[in-house]
Order: C-alpha cells, then sequence, then structure tokens
C-alpha cells in the first residue's frame, strides 16, 4: 500500500492554489474541473504519484468555507531549517501560528503554520 494523497476542501481555489504554489513551494500537478457535479479539483506537491504524496484540493461551487471540526489536525512536511522555513512564509504572506523550536519533551525542531483555510501544516526538521 502506498499513501496518494491528502484532500482539503478550499473556499477559493485560486488563493489556495497560490498559497500551496507560491508560500509552500509546490507545484500545481493537474486540475479538473466538473461543471455538472460542480466541483473543481486541483491537485499538488513536491513530486507526483507514485514517487510522492500529493494534496487534492477540493472546491465545491457555492460553498466558500468549511468548519473545520475538532478531528482534523495538521499535514506535516519536512524541512531543512524550520526557522527559514517560517521567514520565508511569513515573507510570502503566510501565518507562522508556532514558531520553530523543539518539540515538547524532544529535539526535534518543529514549527506550525496555517494555510488560508485553517488547516494547520506542522514543518519538521530533517536533513536533506
Amino acid at each position: 500500500m502506498r499513501l496518494l494523497h491528502t484532500m482539503l476542501r478550499v473556499g477559493d481555489m485560486q488563493r489556495s492554489i497560490d498559497f500551496y504554489t507560491k508560500v509552500m513551494g509546490m507545484t500545481l500537478l493537474r486540475t479538473t474541473d466538473r461543471p455538472d457535479q460542480k466541483y473543481t479539483l486541483a491537485f499538488l506537491g513536491y513530486g507526483s504519484n507514485p514517487d510522492h504524496a500529493e494534496i487534492e484540493l477540493t472546491f465545491n461551487y457555492g460553498v466558500d468555507h468549511y468548519d473545520l471540526g475538532t478531528a482534523y489536525g495538521h499535514i506535516a512536511i519536512g524541512v531543512q531549517d524550520a526557522a527559514a522555513t517560517c521567514a520565508a512564509v511569513k515573507a510570502s504572506g503566510g501565518n507562522v501560528t508556532r514558531e520553530a523550536g523543539p518539540v515538547k519533551g524532544g529535539n526535534t525542531v518543529i514549527a506550525f503554520i496555517q494555510d488560508p483555510d485553517g488547516y494547520k501544516i506542522e514543518l519538521i526538521e530533517r536533513d536533506a
């Protein structure tokens, strides 16, 4: 088995594509518009399936926001330098919700950012 993608419902497709490409450095891999079914999909990532997992953004026509609920946690992305990534996210207009620092009770350096729809993204510092 292999993790293929994570789907996130978004309220503004272009705003979300801009965030994941311009702030997070992902590539827009493909889009699908289904007007008869009233939704649009965009797949983004640092590479495409099957070598890399992707994020699937889903925009349902007429829905501009979602309640995230309490079950969703976060997406995790490995980075070489969490503090530098936070600085780049802020410089690009992104929202850092936890600055880079060691995880409670450990040594791994993490940070958290938030996308325009409120989804949390954990940055985990790792060697290349």
